[in-house]
C-alpha cells in the first residue's frame, strides 16, 4: 500500500483546522534494459515486477509470456522505494524497432506524454467468438469487487485501479497505481507472472479510458474494456477498429455501450 501522512490545515467555513491526511505516493522509476536507459516512470512504489512486466508487453518491447525478465533493484531513496531497476531479457527477443518509440521521461497520468509518434497496432481484430457474452449483472458486481479491494484509494482517494476478471466474474488480479496506465501494466504483468493472461477476457478501470488503455487492452488479448468514467473520442474509435467491446460510465447500476454491443447481454 503506498501511502503517506502529510500535515495540511483544513479550511471550512471560516474556520483552520490542522490535519493529518493520507495522500497516495507518487516516486520515480528509472528503468534500465539490457544495460541501456529505457524510460522514467512516475508510478505508485510497490509491485515494480508486475508494473515492469506489463509495460514491456503492453508496449511491444517483449513479448514472450513464458519467459519472464530478471528484475534487480539497484538503487532506493531515503524510504525505501526502488528508484533504479536493472532488467535483462534475451536480447534476440525483443523488438528492437519500438525501443525508441518512447522519450526517456514518460508521466503516470498520460499516456501520450513521453511518446515520439502514435502507436497503432497492426494486427486483426481481437477473435472473441460471437457466442461470447458478458452478462449486465456480472459487470456490475465486477466494479463492486474492484471497489472493496481499492485500499490505496479508501486510505488517500488519490489512486486508480485496474482488474482483471474472466466473463464469468471471477477477479484475476487487481492493482493500484497513481497513474491510470500504470495500473493497467502491472495488472496486465501480474497476469503474465501469474500465467493467467489467457484466462483473463474483461479489463476494468477506475477512471477515464483513452485510446492507450485501449491499445493495452487490445495487446492483452482481452475482448472487454469497462471503465467507471469516460472515453475519450480517439479510445471508441480504436476500440471499434479492434474489435473490442468498449463500456463506460459504469456506476450506479448503468453504462453506455460504445462498441460490438452485441455481445452485451440483456441478463
Amino acid at each position: 500500500m503506498s501511502t503517506l501522512k502529510y500535515k495540511g490545515i483544513k479550511v471550512s467555513k471560516g474556520k483552520n483546522k490542522k490535519v493529518k491526511d493520507v495522500l497516495a505516493a507518487e516516486e520515480m522509476l528509472k528503468i534500465v534494459l539490457n544495460g541501456n536507459p529505457f524510460t522514467i516512470t512516475m508510478r505508485s512504489p510497490g509491485n515494480e515486477e508486475e508494473l515492469i512486466r506489463g509495460l514491456l508487453f503492453t508496449e511491444d518491447i517483449y513479448k514472450d509470456r513464458e519467459a519472464n525478465p530478471k528484475i534487480k533493484i539497484k538503487e532506493k531513496n531515503n524510504l525505501g522505494y526502488p528508484t533504479l531497476v536493472e532488467v535483462k531479457v534475451d536480447q534476440k527477443k525483443i523488438r528492437t524497432r519500438y525501443l525508441n518509440s518512447r522519450n526517456l521521461l514518460s508521466v503516470s497520468s498520460c499516456g501520450i506524454c513521453g511518446k515520439t509518434e502514435l502507436e497503432i497496432p497492426k494486427a486483426r481484430k481481437q477473435k472473441t467468438k460471437n457466442e461470447e457474452t458478458l452478462s449486465r449483472k456480472v459487470l456490475e458486481n465486477m466494479f463492486l469487487q474492484m471497489r472493496k479491494k481499492q485500499k490505496t484509494f479508501e486510505l488517500s482517494g488519490g489512486s486508480h485501479a485496474a482488474a482483471a476478471f474472466t466473463l464469468s466474474g471471477e477477479m484475476l488480479t487487481i492493482q493500484e497505481d497513481i497513474g491510470r496506465h500504470n495500473a493497467v501494466d502491472k495488472v496486465i504483468g501480474s497476469l503474465l507472472l501469474q500465467k493467467k493472461l489467457n484466462q483473463a477476457q474483461v479489463l476494468t478501470v477506475s477512471g477515464r479510458i483513452s485510446y492507450e488503455i485501449v491499445s493495452k487492452c487490445f495487446m492483452s488479448g482481452m475482448g472487454f474494456l469497462a471503465a467507471v468514467s469516460a472515453p475519450s473520442s480517439l479510445a471508441v474509435d480504436f476500440a471499434k477498429e479492434l474489435g473490442i467491446t468498449l463500456m463506460a460510465f459504469c456506476r450506479d447500476g448503468k453504462f453506455t455501450v460504445y462498441s460490438e454491443a452485441q455481445r452485451i447481454s440483456k441478463k
